[in-house]
């Protein structure tokens, strides 16, 4: 569609003018209601930006129109306007000299603004990083930096994409420490925490997630829901001592009682095996990358699941055949025995594995986390010690009872003891 008959004789009019044509531009964009239609409102726009760009103003008269077209454009409160007349606007502005940044800037703002309103946020995440913000012509602070780079962070997270939230994420760290605003410091930290948890780094996702839920400045509901966030990623994250530490102070935290997922939180703090019934309740809450599939076939819910079942069966016995390990964690002899190696091997497991007699040994105790910290060695006539001291013991207990009846009844172990 053409640009309306009264906009093309207010600009031939502006064109041929003699003297200032600044004045004549904002003139014209002051009245550009009256003057176009709805229908033709982005053709007229453009026609104007393309006749005082075409126009050798002078920057300082270019700035001024341009600052009244900016001005002009955000009044119509139109996202298609807004899009399409800011995109080939700021596709004008890049031919220009260096010299409009604060007009790019709102215009970039402006156009972003709309991509997120029509929910199009990596393109709004796109428009956001071609706002200037390195330049010896415009002072920008680090909090204005820092507003716009969260800004392009949730962006990119509402689109699952992790990665390039990352790198400005990496860019804020370098500055929130100049940041005093509370709720720009309350963004980067649930940006942090969301990015741990896309890229499945689940223990520091609850760690920070836990911090965030005793923010004063989250109202209650939210903070119940972080926290409710913090259980969940600790209980996917990997069977270990660092992920026990964590779940110990979740299942301390007062709050937790409240949430649905309490039950299964408490099962998983205090060692006990999960049923297939209470696993499924708990991932009809999870996200879908939290449900996604790992390397080796397995989700990752079903891998938490089984580590944790094995670090429960390792409190209940002193060892276990392959086969009836498999049995209790739902997978074969051969994945049970890969899985008590790994864990055992990444120091998540004090235990030794006997494959000639398809036995796993758990020695108890705690796992210190440290790669190969978890292999126990095979000590010659543990377990016949072990029995004797057993049996000394019970032998020390029946002297001292049978000491005890002799003291306070002398006259029934006199009758009744055999000797």
């Amino acid at each position: 569609m053409a640009p309306s008959t009264q906009v093309v004789q207010a600009l031939t009019q502006a064109e041929s003018a003699s003297g200032e044509k600044g004045p004549l531009y904002e003139a014209l964009l002051a009245d550009i209601k009256n003057l176009s239609s709805r229908p033709s409102a982005i053709d007229d726009l453009n026609a104007t930006a393309d006749s005082f760009f075409g126009q050798a103003l002078g920057v300082v008269a270019t700035r001024s129109v341009l600052s009244a077209f900016v001005a002009t454009l955000k009044a119509l409160e139109n996202t298609d306007i807004w899009i399409q007349v800011g995109t080939r606007t700021l596709s004008a502005l890049s031919l220009q000299p260096s010299s409009f940044f604060d007009a790019q800037a709102t215009l970039c703002d402006l156009v972003a603004t709309a991509h997120e309103t029509n929910e199009d946020f990596t393109d709004a995440a796109k428009v956001l990083a071609e706002i200037p913000l390195d330049s010896s012509q415009r002072k920008v602070t680090d909090e204005e930096k820092a507003r716009i780079w969260v800004r392009i962070v949730r962006n990119y997270l509402e689109e699952d994409d992790p990665t390039a939230a990352e790198t400005y994420i990496n860019k804020l760290k370098n500055i929130m420490h100049t940041v005093s605003d509370p709720d720009l410091n309350l963004h980067f930290r649930l940006s942090q925490a969301r990015i741990q948890d896309a890229k499945r780094d689940f223990l520091s996702a609850s760690q920070r997630y836990h911090e965030i839920s005793f923010s004063p400045a989250v109202v209650e509901e939210e903070r119940l829901h972080t926290l409710g966030m913090a259980i969940k990623c600790a209980i996917l994250a990997p069977a270990g001592p660092m992920r026990s530490r964590m779940l110990g102070r979740l299942y301390k935290d007062e709050r937790s009682v409240q949430l649905d997922q309490f039950g299964i939180l408490e099962k998983m703090f205090l060692d006990r095996l999960l049923s297939q019934a209470e696993v499924d309740k708990f991932a009809e809450a999870l996200e879908p990358h939290q449900l996604a599939t790992t390397s080796d076939g397995s989700t990752v819910l079903a891998r938490a699941v089984v580590e944790h079942n094995l670090l429960g069966t390792s409190r209940l016995f002193n060892n276990i055949q392959f086969g009836a390990l498999g049995s209790l964690l739902g997978l074969d002899a051969d994945k049970a025995e890969e899985t008590a190696a790994r864990m055992i091997e990444q120091g998540r497991l004090v235990g030794r594995i006997d494959q000639l007699d398809g036995i796993v040994w758990f020695e108890g105790g705690e796992a210190s986390g440290e790669k190969g910290s978890g292999r126990a060695e095979v000590i010659a006539g543990k377990e016949m010690r072990r029995w004797d001291a057993n049996v000394e013991s019970l032998a020390e207990e029946v002297e001292n009872v049978t000491n005890s009846l002799q003291k306070e009844f002398p006259d029934f172990v006199a009758v009744n003891l055999a000797v």
